[in-house]
């Protein structure tokens, strides 16, 4: 058997679970064929002598792809939900997916969530993978896609029925840090800020200047003390953040990871990929 042979013969072993993880991101079958198909075409163009879990890797795979399908259907506002499911129920990969009480009324409360929210939650919650393997799928740090599949299900239980007042509180926090940091502000940095907090650069942070890593609240705060005063308000992957540009052209986007009011991480992003989804407030 030539390597072409064996990798497709490998692939059709993981199709059935892909499918039903596309299916459950995308609520819609044509969509989650297509997010196989093109794992497949990744699959064929890749060496995959080193990878010793294929099944985790084509997960991984199949994610992201299901999460940048995601997002171009947000760009173009596009809701492709099956609406007619039981005209389905003779594919026996939807009865799986109807089995497991994926019908049409959680595929509506999973439309209401973000692109990362959606991919972090699904992953994490209705197949087990770790949030330390999500965490790179969303581009987040483990502690942001832990928040993000939180928030997920607290709306997926019908706990948290007013998104937008949440999104607005995470703005006045985020606004307040941006205040106190340009003002230096010291004290109010610090009652922002979780004891514990964390400040992280991504490598293309560090290229431009940046610390990799600061933790602590004290170290936190003397670094913004007096700062950010080009940084503006934006939407950083869903969620309130901060932007540095230069020359009318995004260097660094600051992520915030919040949890009771508090500060608990910071992130710093450079990375012209990732910046591309950044949205001016």
């Amino acid at each position: 058997m030539n390597q072409h042979d064996w990798m497709a013969e490998q692939f059709e072993a993981h199709r059935r679970r892909l499918r039903t993880v596309a299916y459950r991101m995308l609520g819609s079958q044509s969509e989650a064929e297509d997010a196989v198909q093109e794992t497949w075409l990744r699959l064929s163009r890749t060496k995959t002598s080193g990878v010793e879990n294929l099944g985790g890797w084509l997960t991984t795979v199949v994610g992201r792809v299901c999460l940048d399908m995601l997002r171009s259907r947000k760009s173009r506002r596009e809701h492709p939900l099956d609406s007619n499911l039981v005209g389905l129920t003779a594919d026996p990969e939807h009865e799986v997916v109807m089995a497991d009480s994926i019908g049409l009324a959680l595929l509506v409360v999973l439309e209401t969530l973000t692109p990362a929210e959606r991919v972090a939650f699904v992953l994490h919650d209705m197949f087990g993978m770790p949030f330390e393997d999500i965490a790179p799928i969303v581009g987040r740090t483990e502690a942001s896609a832990r928040q993000l599949a939180s928030r997920a299900r607290r709306r997926v239980q019908g706990a948290d029925a007013t998104t937008d007042s949440d999104l607005a509180r995470r703005r006045e926090i985020v606004d307040a840090f941006l205040a106190a940091s340009r003002g230096g502000d010291f004290e109010a940095l610090l009652a922002l800020l979780d004891p514990e907090v964390v400040l992280r650069a991504d490598a293309a942070a560090v290229q431009i200047g940046a610390d990799e890593t600061i933790p602590g609240a004290r170290e936190v705060a003397r670094t913004f003390a007096g700062r950010a005063r080009v940084a503006r308000p934006a939407l950083v992957e869903d969620s309130p953040g901060l932007l540095w540009a230069s020359a009318g052209r995004p260097k660094i986007a600051f992520a915030f990871t919040i949890v009771d009011d508090r500060i608990v991480a910071i992130d710093l992003i450079g990375d012209p990929g990732r910046l591309e989804h950044v949205e001016p407030a």
